[in-house]
């Protein structure tokens, strides 16, 4: 008897603390919570690994096609990022530099400071793809109690996920959450859905903390690139970019 009230007086606890959490968190004036301001993210090189503020799955789920593109992914025989072309959602999302969103009642908008890049999302829940494969992708907006949920499909196809080059291809879903924990800090979820690369979804998870009494640069890839100019980095082979039909 004495342990059932210990776990009923923890749980009380608990949910005094989550109650007091969610009171805490900014609203806008339609009460969602306000998730406005420039956050801090932690660098994801690899999104199958764990590290400081973000937690991979591990060995990810390849399919053969996907084990096959992965271990003859060589970016110095093409490097799509040196050459200034845009990341893509989630290699932009991975990146260290700081990033903005901007919330109203009716749009989300992320504004990476890489390369000045933005992704604008409408938050009426409708589809509204340009019915064109794009680099970062066409996003459908829901909320799940406080937490903003971003789907996304309709990729092109030419990016990689993170620096280590865990590929993808243009059937990619991509589940992004974004719950505010409190007035300083975000959990941010990614779950990718490949059934070309991957024999079933895997996601990672991390931490963004809010900066105060911060603005973002001017970034320009191509201002002084001298290993592009120079010849050091060429542009990727898209021909070949998903094709490994010459390997044995």
């Amino acid at each position: 008897m004495t342990f059932n009230k210990t776990r009923v007086a923890i749980a009380l606890l608990l949910g005094a603390s989550t109650f007091a959490a969610a009171q805490d968190i900014p609203r806008l004036a339609n009460g969602k919570p306000d998730l406005n301001g420039i956050w801090a993210r932690p660098y994801v090189s690899d999104m199958s690994r764990s590290g400081r503020n973000q937690t991979g799955p591990g060995e990810l789920p390849f399919t053969e096609a996907g084990r096959l593109n992965f271990e003859h992914y060589d970016p110095s025989t093409g490097d799509y990022t040196g050459s200034c072309l845009p990341f893509g959602l989630l290699r932009a999302m991975n990146s260290p530099d700081p990033i903005q969103f901007m919330q109203t009642e009716t749009h989300f908008a992320y504004l990476y400071e890489q390369n000045t890049w933005f992704h604008v999302v409408n938050l009426d829940g409708e589809d509204h793809s340009p019915g064109i494969p794009t680099w970062f992708g066409s996003t459908r907006a829901t909320w799940e109690g406080d937490t903003l949920v971003l789907t996304t499909d309709g990729f092109n196809g030419k990016t990689r996920l993170d620096t280590l080059g865990h590929p993808h291809s243009d059937q990619m879903v991509v589940t992004e959450r974004l719950t505010r924990r409190d007035a300083t800090t975000m959990d941010y979820e990614v779950t990718v859905n490949d059934p070309v690369y991957y024999s079933e979804p895997w996601s990672n998870q991390r931490v963004f903390t809010l900066q105060e009494d911060f603005e973002l640069i001017e970034y320009s890839c191509e201002e002084n690139n001298k290993s592009l100019f120079e010849g050091r980095i060429v542009p990727p082979d898209y021909e070949s970019w998903h094709t490994y039909d010459d390997v044995e």
